[in-house]
């Protein structure tokens, strides 16, 4: 090996660091500036994702659970009635907020909002019984780094349950989507294939299987709304999404108005038993 390589690997890490931290300081200033629009969002509030996750895992009602990148904090909410206490946890404080309000409106008292870092939890080993993480993961810089934290803080035989938006696969179509949701959002990572996130689960160690997969239709004008999106970027959008090849317009089901449809996956992934 050269020593310019050589010198360039011993670099990474601390290459990889930086981005990780400017990746997490835009989430805290995009989300922060419209976390109100998150606490409303038809998106977040329902969706046939979020009805797979609470029927994917049967709960006796005491559990544990902790909502990883809770956002405003609807799916910890949709949780807590079935378990014994919930804990949510974001990076951005005015999003938390907004969950807190949420909770004393619904008059939920088991939640405890916390910011938090899913690539470094606050949490001893094996303190949940359930884990979960929706619309999230495609804002983590190093997912196998969140994916490895929340096998430690999992119990043996405790699930992960994982939704988030997925590119359909395909080169092309990968790159358009991830090309788009960066120009809408610059805290964006990347939407990771189903099978991308098989294998980042699989190698944390968790034994995964499908709950199943739903198109989402993204309302072009409150998709770029609810993320107070600059003018400019909205027009580069309309104008890559008017553009795009037929095979990106018909996976995407682009629509006359720009509104299109993204695939959104339920992952469920569970911690093996320790052997005896």
């Amino acid at each position: 090996m050269c020593p310019t390589r050589r010198g360039a690997e011993a670099r990474r890490p601390e290459i990889e660091a930086e981005v990780g931290v400017d990746v997490k300081e835009s989430v805290q200033r995009q989300f922060g500036a419209v976390a109100a629009n998150y606490a409303t969002s038809a998106v977040h509030v329902h969706g046939p994702d979020l009805a797979a996750m609470l029927g994917a895992v049967a709960l006796r009602g005491d559990e544990a659970v902790l909502d990883a990148g809770t956002g405003t904090g609807h799916t910890a909410l949709a949780f807590a009635p079935r378990a014994g206490h919930v804990v949510a946890v974001d990076l951005s404080e005015p999003m938390l907020e907004q969950g807190r309000r949420l909770a004393a409106e619904r008059g939920i008292a088991n939640v405890a909002f916390a910011r938090g870092d899913v690539e470094r939890l606050a949490f001893p080993d094996a303190s949940f019984d359930l884990v979960t993480s929706r619309f999230a993961a495609h804002h983590v810089p190093r997912p196998r780094a969140a994916a490895a934290e929340l096998a430690r803080v999992l119990k043996p035989g405790g699930t992960v349950l994982l939704a988030d938006v997925v590119s359909p696969g395909d080169p092309a179509t990968d790159t358009f989507l991830n090309a788009i949701e960066l120009l809408r959002d610059p805290s964006h990572v990347r939407d990771h294939s189903v099978l991308e996130w098989r294998g980042i689960l699989n190698d944390a160690g968790f034994v995964v299987d499908e709950v199943g997969t739903w198109p989402l239709r993204l309302e072009f004008a409150s998709w770029v709304t609810r993320m107070g999106t600059p003018e400019p970027s909205v027009a580069q959008i309309r104008s890559l999404l008017d553009a795009a090849p037929t095979e990106v317009r018909t996976a995407l089901a682009v629509e006359a108005d720009h509104s299109f449809s993204v695939p959104v996956v339920v992952l469920r992934g569970v911690r093996p038993q320790l052997a005896r």
